[in-house]
């Protein structure tokens, strides 16, 4: 049976193995009071940033250039990066735009948030939909916005990683009804307690989440794998 196994490490940044096809999202590991990696210990075919802000871009470059990886994120953040690191292999796709990486499909949806590099405009953000049988949707730094519908309607995501901590991003009211779009099987929190502006109680969010059967909420530990089979089934 083929599995998609998942893990957070703090933060934003997210694990994902499927389909013999190592994923990172957001690399914030150095620096990351709460990530239990080091950049030289992670292995990755592919590279996600959802935008350019230092606790989401992180370690991704230098974790690309060791594994030969690559990299997907917006146009001006890709353009950018590419132009200071030419060896860089990446995918600079835009709102919509859907690329094939090794068998696993990753598309840009929209992200209510800023984006900066350097201090200076690194373009849009976005949240992306990725997997091959089974998708996962991790929403980046947004609020809440209507148009979380159509990311259900479009995709269909199994899996959602939603923020949670507030001053940034949505809190936990916000979360929830992000939620109640989205409906998918797990939601999993994230993007919370990193730091004491972000401080927010996940429990509050699955039980508001669960009582109005919007969705089942895994509060993820860091570092510990969760594994879904291709249905979106989880199998421990």
């Amino acid at each position: 049976m083929a599995q998609t196994v998942l893990k957070w490490h703090g933060h934003a940044c997210f694990e994902v193995e499927t389909k013999n096809k190592r994923i990172i999202v957001d690399p914030f590991i150095t620096g990351n009071p709460k990530s239990d990696l080091t950049k030289e210990e992670v292995k990755a075919d592919i590279v996600l940033v959802t935008h350019g802000h230092t606790d989401h871009l992180g370690d991704a470059v230098e974790i690309a250039l060791k594994n030969g990886a690559t990299l997907v994120t917006m146009v001006e953040l890709g353009w950018a990066l590419q132009a200071k690191h030419p060896d860089l292999k990446v995918h600079a796709i835009n709102y919509s735009g859907t690329v094939n990486v090794g068998g696993i499909d990753i598309t840009s949806v929209l992200a209510f948030h800023t984006s900066s590099l350097d201090g200076g405009y690194a373009g849009n953000p976005m949240g992306m939909v990725f997997g091959d049988s089974l998708k996962i949707y991790h929403a980046g730094d947004t609020g809440v916005f209507k148009d979380m519908e159509l990311i259900r309607e479009l995709y269909h995501p199994q899996i959602s990683l939603l923020p949670i901590g507030g001053y940034y991003t949505m809190h936990v009211k916000e979360a929830t009804y992000a939620a109640s779009m989205l409906r998918s099987k797990y939601t999993i929190p994230m993007h919370y307690n990193t730091f004491d502006a972000i401080r927010s109680d996940p429990v509050l969010f699955k039980n508001n989440v669960e009582k109005a059967g919007y969705s089942s909420v895994i509060i993820a530990e860091v570092g510990k794998e969760i594994k879904f089979d291709d249905s979106g089934n989880r199998l421990d």
